[in-house]
């Protein structure tokens, strides 16, 4: 592993460089890696791990409409594409990339087919680490380790056909074998990985669960609707509020930042820009950060998991979840967003 410097920390991480495709392949030479889910995370790593020359099979119930999108994305019924419980039974990995809810209610089933010197993956740690809660407690005769990209499987996959890749976790929680370790990289490079760094199940929960509801999701829709709303209020029109909320900040700003810092895009600012940010973000610093402390603290806890156990685990939940974002899609923000994107030169 590499030893680079996060921000005056050292910290190990492991390269594409010295742990290559090639070798992932090896070390995947003779396995079947089922993946158990087509829905958020699970296209983006099949197709990837399908593309990497990876044994990959889908286990998903039919009909439904992640089967047909299976289906539509190469996969073929009865050769690389299973019902669930067939798919458990095929697969050495078994990747469980089902949503937090439906790991709970199917743990039974997978359990049955966790024989011993398989592999249990996950791409998030909230099922083990939860585990008084969620009941998903793997055999002792299992590995069991997560690769967790630090991104949406829509984005893991689109960065791998630009010839990118996202950045992942990984962590080994039970090493039964003796070679979860090396399983668990190879996993990595192969879902289409930039480089991996080591965490805990725990930590990478207690991070994920803070970042989605905190600056990755939450926070931010928050920070865009207030800063709307003040200008709609006092008399900006909507296509103005929006341009300077969310539109200038996605299209010009947040790419500066991801190209080369915050300092960077602040370089690239006007000197009013820059001064008024300097001046202001101080005082955003002072009114946020007890917030995401009570939001931490909320998640270490275990409210947070609670509440998503809850509410997810719902029969009608979809049917909630749906109006709930429906009330985003209709909000006049994000109705105006609609109509300033069709503007993009490029929607033309």
């Amino acid at each position: 592993m590499a030893k680079l410097n996060f921000g005056g920390v050292e910290e190990d991480v492991v390269m594409r460089e010295e742990f290559p495709l090639s070798r992932a392949q090896e070390v995947l030479k003779g396995e079947t890696v089922a993946i158990i889910g087509y829905g958020v995370q699970g296209p983006g790593q099949s197709l990837n791990l399908k593309d990497n020359g990876i044994n990959v099979i889908v286990g998903q119930r039919s009909p439904s409409k992640s089967y047909d999108k299976a289906v539509a994305d190469g996969f073929v019924p009865g050769e690389t594409l299973f019902s669930i419980e067939e798919a458990l039974e095929r697969g050495t990995i078994i990747c469980n990339l089902l949503s937090d809810a439906a790991q709970i209610a199917l743990w039974p089933t997978v359990k049955k087919y966790l024989s011993p010197g398989k592999s249990l993956y996950f791409s998030h740690g909230f099922g083990v680490t939860y585990k008084e809660k969620t009941g998903i407690v793997a055999p002792l005769d299992v590995d069991v380790f997560l690769v967790a990209p630090k991104g949406s499987g829509t984005s893991l996959r689109r960065l791998f056909v630009e010839g990118k890749g996202l950045n992942s976790s990984f962590a080994i929680y039970q090493d039964a074998t003796g070679n979860a370790r090396e399983k668990a990289i190879a996993m990595g490079i192969a879902v289409g990985s930039g480089y991996l760094f080591e965490t805990t199940f725990y930590k990478e929960v207690s991070s994920d669960l803070t970042g989605e509801r905190g600056t990755l999701m939450g926070a931010i829709q928050g920070l865009f609707q207030a800063q709307y709303e003040v200008l709609r209020v006092n008399g900006h029109t909507p296509s103005e509020a929006f341009n300077e909320t969310v539109e200038e900040a996605t299209q010009s700003l947040y790419p500066l930042i991801a190209e080369n810092g915050m300092d960077w895009m602040y370089a690239n600012c006007s000197t009013t820009a820059q001064r008024g940010a300097l001046d202001w973000k101080d005082e955003f610093h002072k009114a946020t950060k007890p917030v995401f402390e009570r939001l931490y603290k909320s998640v270490i806890d275990g409210v947070e998991a609670q509440k998503s156990i809850d509410s997810n685990s719902q029969d009608d939940y979809r049917e909630k979840l749906e109006v709930e974002l429906k009330e985003l899609y209709d909000s006049e923000m994000w109705q105006a967003g609609r109509t300033v994107r069709g503007l993009r030169p490029e929607n033309k």
